[in-house]
């Protein structure tokens, strides 16, 4: 009899120690999930958002940061799913099986969140080498590991298809050009880091691309340091009491494209500490006639300039593209910033050096703030 209700008093105790341990279980679980939201969920970027459930599926919504309906409607869903695990996906999403092994590049932005990620074995194929400088892609297309697809709307099916990609990140807009990729049936993944008006915000799409490939804490770490860098100088900045001004662009076909008020270099030049020309402009550019932009920017104390100008770029070159440059008082001050992206690999690193760029303008606006022997990465006052 004793015995019988030792046993029943053993049953019930291990009884109750189960139901008390499943209850932390579950708590953790919780706790994890949004722990993983609050590290994948992106602080400044606006065009896509994370969700991670009870099974470890993310899902990720993309949506334009602009909200610019005409030149991407669509919004996309996406549920990236463990290897290992079987989910039920929610109507409207479409499954990616996580992390990819093999994936297509469009641009310069989405590579460069690949090297900034140590991930280019991912890589098999990008659209092109023309102004590329890194020299482990360049290898590995010399030796057929990288496949080039050709560019937008001249894209080769064959080639793609020989890559073998999971998925292929590209840049929707109103033009398309990816119709041949479609027909290919491989899952069509947008990357809207072009699109994002803050500089920390373009930066954060390495997270992004982190959840497809797997290397979240990378991605995390490496963002963590950008932001930190970045902020501590917007900090050291803000305690000027000199503001510059600057303007950006040059003559090309008629018309000046500036950046407008909401581009993500207005913000930089913001928080370098230096007033933009167009602040007042809602836009992410616009094109502008001469006249207009001379109106606007005659006496401004900066001009920058990014090009790929063939050789050495000067200002006895930009007089001769345009002799009414040197009417600017930027020209005749030599206070022209300037960025040769054939000697530069300028969309290789910048977006995720926006700290880099940042500290560029720094030096120039308010070198005080920086150490005498600073070494300029992008920017530099044009000799």
């Amino acid at each position: 009899m004793k015995k019988n209700q030792v046993m029943m008093l053993c049953a019930f105790c291990a009884a109750l120690l189960a139901l008390w341990s499943c209850k932390p279980h579950a708590k953790s679980g919780t706790v994890e999930n949004a722990l993983a939201d609050s590290l994948n969920s992106p602080k400044y970027a606006k065009g896509y958002t994370v969700k991670t459930l009870s099974d470890g599926v993310r899902l990720v919504d993309v949506a334009d940061p602009q909200k610019d309906k005409d030149q991407m409607p669509a919004t996309y869903h996406f549920a990236l799913v463990p290897k290992d695990v079987k989910a039920t996906i929610p109507e409207g999403y479409t499954e990616v099986k996580v992390p990819i092994e093999r994936t297509i590049v469009m641009t310069m932005l989405q590579l460069s969140n690949f090297t900034a990620l140590e991930a280019h074995d991912v890589i098999k194929g990008i659209t092109g080498t023309k102004n590329l400088f890194d020299k482990d892609i360049l290898q590995r297309v010399k030796n057929h590991e990288i496949v080039k697809i050709g560019m937008e709307g001249n894209f080769d099916p064959e080639l793609i298809l020989a890559a073998n990609p999971q998925v292929i990140f590209i840049s929707p807009f109103k033009r398309g050009g990816y119709d041949v990729i479609k027909e290919t049936g491989i899952t069509l993944i947008p990357h809207l880091g072009y699109k994002e008006l803050d500089p920390l915000g373009q930066a954060e799409w390495i997270k992004y691309i982190a959840m497809f490939i797997g290397k979240e804490k990378e991605a995390n770490q490496k963002f963590a340091e950008i932001e930190s860098r970045y902020l501590d100088l917007k900090k050291k900045v803000s305690e000027t009491t000199t503001r510059p001004t600057v303007f950006s662009g040059e003559m090309h076909g008629g018309n000046w494209f500036a950046v407008g008020g909401k581009n993500y270099l207005a913000q930089i030049f913001r928080d370098a500490g230096a007033e933009y020309v167009l602040k007042d402009d809602n836009t992410g550019g616009v094109p502008i006639e001469y006249e207009k932009m001379y109106s606007m920017a005659a006496h401004t104390d900066y001009w920058r300039i990014l090009n790929s100008y063939p050789g050495d770029f000067s200002y006895e070159a930009l007089k001769a593209s345009e002799p009414r440059n040197a009417l600017f008082k930027a020209f005749k001050d030599r206070h022209v910033i300037y960025c040769n992206m054939k000697q530069t690999p300028y969309y290789e690193i910048s977006p995720v050096e926006p700290d880099a760029v940042l500290a560029d303008l720094v030096h120039i606006f308010h070198p005080e703030l920086l150490p005498e022997d600073y070494q300029p990465v992008f920017y530099q006052l044009l000799k």
